[in-house]
Parts: structure tokens; C-alpha cells; sequence
């Protein structure tokens, strides 16, 4: 276990208590990508248990499709060679008073280098019927609703 991983559990509520009281509602961005196999894409953080869709957060000044983007570039290596679509948007009430998660969708894409410094344990592609075991639910969820037509569910 990495150390960041043993400290998040006590630094996260910090880290959002303070982006409460700056933003009051925060916004942030995942992608659902896939290769021409039809794997998906999924990074595992150096400071969080499980697999996720890459993602994060929405700075101020930039546009959420920007954001998506540069967290492709930046966590996993890819750099989105066409504009990311809009899929669903969701509400992270019940674990993040105030934050919302915009779901996109990049179809064309190239490898790049990647500059997640320190941010990024893996990255990997899983069929959608075989993801790693520790793939968070929301993570399941969002790639059946991208992928196999789902009805998006409000909350994350």
C-alpha cells in the first residue's frame, strides 16, 4: 500500500471541506474511452483503492470539455483527437456535498506521453464484461450506461 493511499482517507475530507468553502459546488469530468478491440479505459490512483474512469476535476477558467481532455493527456496518455461528447450528467451528493460529475465519451483518440506525476499507479483496458474485480460500482455503472444503452442514473 502506497503511502498516499494510507493518508487519503484523512486528507480527502480536508481537501473537500476546502473546496467547499471556495467553490461551494464543485464539477468534475470522467471519459469513457475506448480501443478498437472495444475495451475500455480505466486508470488505478496512486491514492485511491479500485479502477476507475479517468477524470478529475474542473478548474477554474476552463471549460469542462477542456478538463476532460487534459485529464486524458495527463492521467492515462491519451490525447482526444475529436471533441469529447457529452453522455450524462450526475449528482456526488451522498459523497461530496455540492459535486457534480460530467460523463464523456472520446472516439477518436492517439497515445501520448503522459504526465500524471506521481498521480497514476496503472493504467489499463478491460473488456466491459471482464473488469478488474476492483472497479468501483460507479465505474460498472457509467460503463453500461456509455456503452450498453443504460438509462443514466442522476447520482454517481
Amino acid at each position: 500500500m502506497t503511502w498516499r493511499r494510507r493518508i487519503e482517507p484523512f486528507a480527502r475530507p480536508l481537501i473537500y471541506a476546502v473546496f467547499r468553502m471556495r467553490r461551494g459546488l464543485t464539477l468534475g469530468v470522467r471519459a469513457v474511452v475506448t480501443d478498437e478491440a472495444g475495451k475500455v479505459l480505466l486508470v488505478e490512483h496512486t491514492y485511491l483503492k479500485g479502477w476507475y474512469l479517468p477524470g478529475g476535476g474542473v478548474e477554474r477558467g476552463e471549460t469542462a470539455e477542456t478538463a476532460v481532455v487534459r485529464e486524458l493527456r495527463e492521467e492515462a496518455g491519451v490525447r482526444a483527437l475529436s471533441r469529447p461528447r457529452l453522455v450524462s450528467a450526475h449528482s456526488n451528493e451522498a459523497l461530496h456535498p455540492g459535486d457534480h460529475v460530467l460523463l464523456y465519451r472520446v472516439d477518436a483518440w492517439e497515445p501520448c506521453a503522459s504526465d500524471a506525476a506521481g498521480e497514476i499507479l496503472a493504467v489499463g483496458w478491460f473488456a466491459p464484461d471482464a473488469l478488474p474485480e476492483s472497479a468501483t460500482p460507479a465505474t460498472r455503472r457509467r460503463i453500461a450506461e456509455a456503452l450498453a444503452g443504460q438509462e443514466p442514473d442522476v447520482m454517481w
